[in-house]
């Protein structure tokens, strides 16, 4: 059922007209995925804005514990990345609903059809199942 938060649409949409992503999970080890993941959208021209319970700066960005605390100055925040276990993400989900984000992406192997479902029903855009890094490689314009 995954396939079902995989439109190319969106994942176009996502990829080449977003100019702000959160990247919950993001915090300053560059051994693990999401720090790669974060660093190539930002080297693409993504402003990134790290998040992880020590909010620490990452990537030369200031980081918050939580998207409830990124200031309302920081701008909308057009995606979220939810970086965090499966068992993790609907609550992170409901975060980026409440925070007024646009759109939520669950990378590889992070799959909760109940969040997805949520955040859809909320209005905004869902990826799930899918790496940021291989569909900009596949997908780009």
């Amino acid at each position: 059922m995954a396939d079902a938060y995989a439109e190319l649409g969106v994942i176009r949409h996502l990829l080449n007209d977003s100019t702000t992503w959160a990247f919950v999970g993001l915090g300053d080890n560059p051994d693990r995925e999401v720090y790669n993941q974060a660093r190539l959208l930002q080297e693409r021209g993504k402003r990134i804005i790290p998040v992880h319970p020590k909010a620490q700066r990452v990537l030369d960005e200031p980081g918050y514990a939580s998207l409830a605390d990124i200031p309302a100055e920081a701008g909308t925040i057009d995606v979220v990345g939810v970086y965090r276990r499966a068992e993790h993400a609907g609550s992170v989900v409901d975060e980026a609903i409440a925070a007024g984000a646009k759109a939520v992406w669950l990378p590889l192997e992070v799959i909760d059809e109940a969040a997805a479902k949520r955040a859809q029903d909320a209005g905004l855009d869902v990826v799930m199942d899918r790496c940021p890094a291989v569909e900009w490689a596949l997908r780009r314009k």
